[in-house]
Order: C-alpha cells, then structure tokens, then sequence
C-alpha cells in the first residue's frame, strides 16, 4: 500500500520523552521559582499558546490542503513542530501548577545564603564567581543563575560571608570562600 493512503498519527513518530530536559524535582521537595521566573515562565507559556501555535496551525492547514502530505516539507515539519510545542505547553503547565513562589526581596535572614540569593565567592584557584540561586525551572548558567540543587549551590546554603565551605566536585572536595551575599536582582 502507498504511503499516501496511510494515516500518520502522532504516536506513529518518537520525538523523544515527553518532558523537557530540565532536571527532575528532588523527591519530597517542593518546586520553588522566584517571582521574576515565574513571570518568564507564564510569558512563554502566553507567546506558545497566544501567538506560535496559532501561526503553526495555520501553516499545516494551508500545507494540508496542498494536496499530497507524504513529501510535503511544510507539511512534515510543521507537525513536528506542532507536538514540540504541545509537549513544551504541557510541560510548563505540570511546572505552574506545583511552584511556589519564593520571594527573595522577603528573606529577612540577609547574613547567610539562602534562596534566591546572589553569592560572590572565590574558588580555590582564586578566581571570583557570582553566581544566584534560583528554581530549577529558571536557572540560566549563561546569566550566572544556578539552580537550587546544583552543587555549587548545595555547598553554598547556609553559608555566611567569610565562611569557607566544602563543594564536592567529580576531582574531589574543593573549597570555595563566600565573599559577598545579596538579595536584589
């Protein structure tokens, strides 16, 4: 039989796990984001659903009624595109419904690291890093936010300025000195 008369479902293509490459939620820990995080978060959400979904469903419909589907490249790719975006919608839908918002401006414990705080400190090689703790869901490396449960973060909870705390690292233990502690962004 011809591929032309044969129906192409979603499930007929793997394109991979259903949930996106962020890292699972320890077990018993709740999902905190910050409320800057949040916003990015529920504006992806709003672009998806408001603005990218509707352009794409209006493509495959147009490419749908070009006739032969089975080498259509609009066709094709716009499908795929499509379970990308339903898988992201779904994604952050599951991730909004559990978070809790953290607001860090609120820490009133401003002496040691907590959530949502930026933290300045010097490796063992005496180089100066900044970096912020955020939700797993909005750490950004390139912006120098890290999430919660990264180990550089783990070692640095809890620690005051001064302090010289302990970061297991795949060479072995490596000290780090907190040098400066923040609460704005």
């Amino acid at each position: 039989m011809s591929k032309a008369f044969t129906r192409e479902t979603d499930a007929d293509i793997d394109d991979g796990p259903d949930e996106d490459a962020a890292p699972a939620i320890p077990a018993g820990a709740k999902n905190y984001i910050t409320p800057a995080g949040l916003a990015r978060l529920q504006a992806e959400l709003k672009q998806l659903k408001t603005v990218e979904r509707p352009r794409v469903v209006e493509i495959v419909s147009w490419a749908a009624g070009n006739g032969d589907r089975s080498e259509n490249g609009d066709y094709l790719y716009g499908k795929k595109r499509l379970r990308e975006i339903d898988r992201r919608l779904r994604f952050l839908l599951k991730r909004l419904e559990i978070a809790e918002v953290v607001d860090p401006a609120l820490q009133k414990n401003r002496a040691q690291v907590f959530f949502g705080a930026t933290v300045t400190y010097i490796d063992q090689h005496d180089q100066q890093r900044r970096v912020r703790i955020v939700g797993i869901d909005e750490a950004r490396l390139e912006q120098g936010e890290i999430s919660w449960i990264a180990p550089v973060a783990r070692a640095l909870l809890k620690a005051r300025e001064g302090d010289v705390v302990d970061l297991r690292t795949p060479q072995g233990i490596e000290q780090i000195e907190v040098v400066k502690i923040s609460y704005s962004d």
